[in-house]
């Protein structure tokens, strides 16, 4: 990605001091949503390295991969696959326990939503710690899915999210690092 399209990417992200929390800088890609221009090269820029892999389904987790997953699929010829919080899906569901930097939580696929062998790909918007992600990964694959990497907008690299989900063997790609929390 060359420097003006990353500082493009940058710039159309806002952040804002203390929430939700104090010390805390939240990345809100919503900016970065509304910008027409800023959107396409985003989603261009998830695509790019899977065109030609025979991705056969995008895994969006909630609620801004969503966004971002159902362009990276139709820009994929792919499948989507929601991945959401434990009760939110209406037919039969697997579900996994993943840590959050303070607790515990549960995310959940159909259990049809992907079959032994199905190429996919894992997509949000942000990693922070990675819990969310990795609790994603394993849920695909212990439906027997091959899980070919995993992508997002942007990387606070300070809290190691991308590193844990590259420890489960899946490489991730990422467009903008912010340090910090």
């Amino acid at each position: 990605m060359d420097r003006d399209t990353l500082l493009d990417l940058k710039n159309a992200i806002r952040s804002i001091p203390d929430h939700p929390k104090p010390g805390i800088i939240f990345r809100d890609i919503t900016t970065l949503l509304g910008d027409a221009r800023a959107f396409r090269r985003a989603v261009d820029e998830l695509v790019q390295p899977f065109a030609g892999l025979k991705i056969a389904k995008i895994a969006g987790i909630e609620a801004r991969g969503f966004i971002l997953g159902g362009a990276v699929a139709h820009q994929l010829s792919a499948g989507f696959v929601p991945v959401r919080k434990k009760g939110k899906l209406p037919h039969e569901t697997v579900s996994i326990s993943y840590s959050l930097e303070y607790g515990t939580d549960e995310i959940e696929i159909h259990r049809d939503a992907v079959s032994r062998g199905e190429r996919v790909l894992l997509v949000d918007d942000l990693i922070a710690t990675g819990g969310t992600a990795e609790g994603a990964v394993n849920l695909l694959s212990s439906l027997g899915a091959e899980v070919v990497a995993a992508c997002f907008i942007v990387d606070l690299p300070d809290l190691g999210g991308a590193d844990r989900v590259r420890r489960l063997g899946v490489p991730v790609r990422t467009l903008v690092s912010f340090s910090g929390h």
